[in-house]
C-alpha cells in the first residue's frame, strides 16, 4: 500500500513539473527559436531600441514639430546699411544732345583721341570734330566740309562747297587765311567755330554741330523733378561754358541761371520771383544710392562730400521726417561707402538654440531640429529602397546563376563582374553633374540617387545567393521537387530561396548602415540631396566651413551623432540576426 501511495505521488509530481527553459525552448519552432536568442543579445536590444527611437523621431517627430523643414525665420534688427557709394569722378561722362546718334564705339574712338591731342577722328566712315572747351571739358560734333583752300605762289584762294550751299564772308575768309598760314587747328568766324584739316598747300574746312559733351564733371539735381533738366545736353552745355568762362550767369530758354560756389563743388540756381531756386550741384565726386527706390538730394550729396573732403568718418543730417540720423564713411582705396543704421526684416542665421529652437537655426534660418527629422525620413528612406533594390536583382541574378551553372552561370557571374570594375565615385560624380546642369527637381533627384545607389550595389548579394543555391541544389528536397515536376521558377524562388533569406536578411540589415553613411557622403558632397529638402548628409555638409565647424555645433553635430547611432543600430541589429540565425549558437 505504501509503496503504490509513493508511486502515485511521484506521478503527480512529475505531471506538475515546469519544464526550464532549455527544455522549453526545444519544443519551440524554428523562427521563436532566432527570436529567443535575438531577444537573449543584450547589444541587439540595445540596437533594436536605437532604430525604434530613429524611427519615431524621424516619421512621427515630424508630426509634432510646429515648423516646416523648409520654413525660414527672420527678425527685426537694427543693421548697418549700405546707403550710398562715392567715388572721385576720374572717367569723362557722355551727354548726347537730344536726336544725335554718338555710339559707344564712337564713345572709345574719343577717349583715344583725347588722349593723343588731335582734334578729329573718324568711326565707321564719318568723320567727327573734337573740340577742347577748357580743362576736362570736350565737344564732339559732326564734321561737314563748308569750304576749301589753295595757296599757290603766294596767293591764297577760298572756294565754297556748292552742295552746302554754304557762302563765304569776308570774316570767314579773312579768319580762314589766317588760320591755314598759321597752321592752326581750328578758328571762330561769324560766331561760329570751324576746323582745318592742312593739307599742304590745300586745305579743308569743315563746320562743326555739337552733338556730344564729355567732361568728368558730376551733376546731381536738388530734387527728382529737376533731373530731365540737369540731364540735357542744353543745360549741362550752357553749364561748362560758363565755368570754363569764369562766368556765373548765363541764360538759357529764357531763363536767368546763377553759379556760385568752389570749383569743385559748384552750385546752380534759378532766378525767378526776386530770388534765387537751388538747381542742381556741379561736383568732382559721384555719389550713388545702394537702392534704385532711394533719391538722394544734392544738399545731402553735398554734405557727403564735403565729410570725405574733410577725412570725416561720421556724420550727421536731418531727414525728410525731420529726424537725426547718424551716418558713417567707410573708405576702402579710393571708393568711400556711406551706411546708415536700418530697421531690416533679417533671416535668423546660426541662432543658438533656445526655448523655441531647441537646436538653433542654420544658415538659411531653418530650424535645425525639423530639418534633422524630416532629413532622417529621407536618409532611412534611401537605405530600405536601395536595399530592397539590391536584394531583388541579387536574388534573380543570383538564383538563376546557381541554379542552371555552365555557361548562364558563367555569363552572369561575368557580368557581375563588369559591374564591379564601374568606379563607383566617379560615375556618381558625372550623374551628379549632369542633374545639376538639367536642374532636374531635388524630389525626382532623390529617386535617381536611390536607382543608381541599387544598380550599382547589387553584385555582392548575388555572388552569395549563387554560392548558397550552388550548394543547396543537389539537396534530397531539391530533387523532389524536380521528380515532382515543379517548374524551375518555382523551384528557385519559393524553394531554394527561402532558405537563403535567413542569411540575406543578416546581410541587408548590415548593408543599411552603409548605404545610409553613402548617401550622407554623397550629400556632403553635394552630390546627393539638394536644398530645400535635407538628409543628414546635407545637414552636415555646413562643417564644410571652418567657421562654421568652430563656432556653431548645433548645425552639424547632432546629424553626425544620428549618422553614427542608426549605423551602430543596424549593426547591432544585424550582429543579433546573425548569431540568431547561427544553428551553433548555444540554446
Amino acid at each position: 500500500m505504501e509503496k503504490k501511495n509513493s508511486e502515485t505521488k511521484n506521478r503527480s509530481s512529475f505531471g506538475t513539473q515546469k519544464l526550464d527553459d532549455e527544455r522549453r525552448v526545444r519544443v519551440l519552432s524554428p523562427g521563436m527559436l532566432v527570436f529567443k536568442r535575438f531577444m537573449r543579445n543584450k547589444l541587439a536590444i540595445t540596437g533594436l531600441i536605437i532604430l525604434v527611437v530613429m524611427f519615431a523621431f524621424s516619421f512621427l517627430g515630424g508630426l509634432f514639430s510646429p515648423y516646416n523643414q523648409s520654413q525660414v525665420f527672420k527678425h527685426d534688427e537694427e543693421i548697418m546699411k549700405e546707403y550710398a557709394t562715392c567715388m572721385q569722378s576720374t572717367d569723362f561722362r557722355y551727354t548726347i544732345r537730344e536726336g544725335a546718334v554718338f555710339p559707344d564705339a564712337a564713345r572709345a574712338q574719343a577717349a583715344l583721341a583725347i588722349s593723343k591731342g588731335q582734334t578729329s577722328f573718324t568711326y565707321d566712315d564719318k568723320t567727327y570734330s573734337l573740340v577742347q572747351e577748357g580743362e576736362n571739358v570736350y565737344t564732339f560734333g559732326d564734321a561737314l566740309m563748308v569750304a576749301n583752300t589753295r595757296s599757290l605762289a603766294g596767293k591764297f584762294s577760298i572756294s565754297a562747297v556748292e552742295a552746302t550751299g554754304f557762302t563765304v564772308s569776308d570774316e570767314f575768309a579773312a579768319a580762314a587765311q589766317a588760320a591755314v598760314e598759321a597752321r592752326a587747328s581750328q578758328f571762330e568766324a561769324d560766331g561760329t567755330i570751324y576746323t582745318v584739316e592742312n593739307g599742304g598747300k590745300s586745305s579743308s574746312i569743315y563746320h562743326v554741330e555739337s552733338i556730344a559733351l564729355a567732361s568728368k564733371s558730376v551733376f546731381d539735381p536738388y530734387e527728382e523733378s529737376m533731373e530731365g533738366l540737369t540731364k540735357s545736353f542744353a543745360f549741362r552745355y550752357a553749364v561748362e561754358i560758363a565755368r570754363v568762362k569764369g562766368q556765373t550767369t548765363f541764360s538759357l530758354d529764357d531763363k536767368d541761371y546763377v553759379l556760385s560756389g568752389e570749383t569743385n563743388e559748384l552750385l546752380v540756381s534759378v532766378q525767378e520771383n526776386g530770388g534765387t531756386t537751388p538747381v542742381c550741384s556741379v561736383s568732382d565726386i559721384l555719389v550713388s544710392p545702394n537702392a534704385n527706390d532711394i533719391f538722394l538730394t544734392a544738399e545731402f550729396k553735398a554734405i557727403i562730400r564735403e565729410n570725405i573732403r574733410d577725412k570725416q568718418t561720421k556724420f550727421q543730417y536731418t531727414d525728410e521726417t525731420g529726424a537725426l540720423v547718424d551716418y558713417r564713411i567707410d573708405r576702402v582705396n579710393t571708393t568711400y561707402t556711406v551706411r546708415t543704421l536700418k530697421e531690416s526684416r533679417v533671416i535668423t542665421m546660426f541662432d543658438f538654440p533656445t526655448a523655441a529652437h531647441l537646436l538653433g537655426t542654420d544658415s538659411n534660418g531653418m530650424d535645425v531640429m525639423t530639418r534633422l527629422m524630416y532629413g532622417g525620413r529621407i536618409s532611412l528612406m534611401v537605405g530600405f529602397v536601395v536595399v530592397l533594390l539590391e536584394t531583388f536583382i541579387g536574388i534573380v541574378l543570383g538564383g538563376i546563376s546557381g541554379y542552371f551553372g555552365g555557361w548562364i552561370d558563367t555569363a552572369i557571374m561575368r557580368f557581375v563582374d563588369l559591374f564591379n570594375c564601374i568606379p563607383f565615385y566617379p560615375i556618381v560624380m558625372i550623374i551628379g553633374t549632369v542633374m545639376d546642369k538639367m536642374e532636374i527637381d531635388p524630389i525626382k533627384r532623390i529617386f535617381i540617387l536611390m536607382a543608381v545607389l541599387g544598380l550599382l550595389g547589387w553584385t555582392s548579394i548575388a555572388r552569395v545567393v549563387r554560392g548558397q543555391i550552388l550548394s543547396l541544389r543537389e539537396q534530397d528536397f531539391m530533387v523532389a521537387t524536380e521528380a515532382t515536376g515543379i517548374r524551375v521558377s518555382r523551384r528557385i524562388f519559393r524553394h531554394l530561396v527561402p532558405n537563403v533569406m535567413p542569411l540575406l536578411i543578416v546581410q541587408a540589415t548590415m548593408s543599411l548602415g552603409g548605404i545610409i553613411i553613402t548617401e550622407a557622403t554623397l550629400s556632403y558632397l553635394g552630390l546627393g540631396v539638394k536644398y530645400p529638402l535635407a538628409s543628414w548628409g546635407s545637414i552636415i555638409n555646413a562643417a564644410t566651413n571652418v567657421h562654421v565647424m568652430t563656432n556653431y555645433w548645433f548645425i552639424w553635430i547632432p546629424a553626425g551623432i544620428l549618422i553614427v547611432l542608426t549605423v551602430l543600430g543596424f549593426n547591432f541589429v544585424g550582429d543579433g540576426l546573425r548569431d540568431a540565425f547561427d544553428p551553433k549558437m548555444k540554446r
